[in-house]
């Protein structure tokens, strides 16, 4: 980060009212009456008809637009492990675009402790206050198994965005990378350089989709993740292939996908070229890519690249993913969010880059927009997200049996938040896009 760029950034939270998020009323309290209604005495009103049907929190109280963005601060973006409190900005940052990108209100919430325990039992009993439980932040292995138990705990969709909301993403942009290149997911191999939590995640979503797992790849600063390991958690286990093949080098010879999520540099000159006729790149290391996109395009032109960045074309942003995929979620009141259902973001978000794209959008960009080799993936601005994904996830969740509403109630509530936008109660270029749209 330059020195500048830091400067501003520390102008920004501090100016004004600290921070980025501020709590307002939705309902009038001008009077004498507005406050024994949103009070006492008529507050017990509501309480009596949640205590006799607990679904009709829904109908009186926020709960069922409400989603916690919960840390430890183990590992915040690329600074590591700096506590609960440091990692405090980032979740009100993540709360942000909750409401900025799906109309969804949120707390942050920072939980100082690295017990994965203590933490279960943190988080588990605030299941009354929230609709959706975003994970953030938090490093592996703990991760996997905070995540789980939550899962298996909660009655509301409880999601590790560093994860899922990266493999979601990823999967968009592969899905639309294959088909320019006219291959198919059944048939192209795959590298996978890192073997985190986002990569492990990645993995199970591909293999979910239709990448047979001899077709899959994974390496960690080891090497790559065979049978003849002794050295694997059982995390890691789960990824095993019965291959001679030992280094990344070797893997990367003849395969069709290189996905990075690993470190900056990971990828030499020597594995781009070995790969086969036009290769996807997804180098994927921030800030620094495992190879910069000049690079690699200079080593094989016809190579189809992303990355992380938003300096470069086709930004894998998470952004794409957890505020609709969760709208979605909360639009049915989804017990959870499954395997199908973020296949079905991923499905909707690469079939939406394929469309043509709204004059609104490439003037964002100052530039015009098309389906290519250079847009696999929608922009961030693109009006149509709020819409068209939420919808696509809403449906998966009623196919699986995971959502307590039907499809004539979700279309209902995403009704009223396109009135909301266009009212303009969200944001000015919120308004903007939907009018446009």
């Amino acid at each position: 980060m330059s020195d500048l760029i830091q400067q501003d950034a520390l102008i920004f939270h501090s100016r004004d009212k600290p921070g980025k998020l501020e709590m307002a009323p939705t309902k009038p309290l001008l009077s004498e009456r507005d406050l024994s209604l949103a009070y006492s005495p008529g507050v017990a009103a509501p309480v009596k008809e949640i205590f006799k049907d607990p679904d009709a929190a829904y109908k009186y109280t926020n709960k069922g637009n409400m989603v916690a963005v919960i840390t430890n601060g183990t590992a915040i973006l690329g600074l590591g492990n700096l506590g609960a409190l440091a990692s405090k900005p980032v979740m009100e940052g993540k709360a942000v675009l909750f409401k900025r990108f799906a109309d969804i209100d949120s707390f942050d919430l920072e939980v100082d402790t690295e017990d994965p325990e203590a933490f279960i039992n943190c988080v588990r009993y605030l299941e009354p206050a929230f609709a959706g439980i975003n994970l953030e932040d938090i490093k592996a292995p703990e991760s996997f198994i905070i995540e789980k138990r939550l899962n298996e705990l909660m009655d509301i969709p409880v999601f590790h965005d560093d994860q899922h909301g990266t493999a979601v993403v990823v999967l968009a942009g592969v899905l639309n990378a294959l088909h320019l290149t006219k291959k198919t997911i059944e048939t192209a191999k795959f590298v996978l350089s890192g073997a985190g939590s986002s990569a492990m995640a990645v993995a199970k979503l591909l293999i979910a989709t239709g990448v047979p797992t001899r077709n899959l790849i994974m390496c960690d600063s080891k090497g790559v993740i065979n049978t003849r390991r002794t050295n694997l958690d059982k995390w890691r286990s789960e990824f095993c292939v019965d291959t001679q093949m030992s280094t990344l080098s070797e893997a990367f010879v003849n395969s069709d996908v290189a996905i990075g999520l690993s470190a900056a540099g990971a990828f030499s000159k020597e594995m781009i070229s070995s790969m086969a006729q036009n290769p996807i790149v997804f180098a994927l290391a921030n800030p620094d890519p495992e190879m910069l996109p000049e690079e690699i395009e200079k080593v094989r032109p016809d190579a189809l690249i992303a990355t992380g960045r938003s300096d470069y074309a086709n930004q894998v942003n998470n952004v794409l993913c957890f505020p609709y995929i969760f709208r979605g979620a909360l639009n049915v009141r989804a017990r959870s969010i499954n395997e199908d259902m973020k296949i079905a973001c991923a499905e909707a978000l690469a079939e939406l880059a394929r469309l043509p794209v709204p004059d609104c959008v490439c003037r964002v960009h100052g530039q015009y927009m098309a389906f290519s080799k250079n847009y696999i993936l929608p922009s961030p601005f693109d009006p149509r997200l709020k819409s068209l994904i939420p919808d696509a996830v809403s449906r998966a969740a009623i196919m699986t049996g995971v959502a307590r509403q039907s499809s004539p109630d979700y279309k209902r509530i995403s009704g009223q938040i396109k009135e909301r936008l266009i009212a303009g109660k969200i944001s000015s270029d919120a308004k903007l896009n939907i009018e446009t749209h």
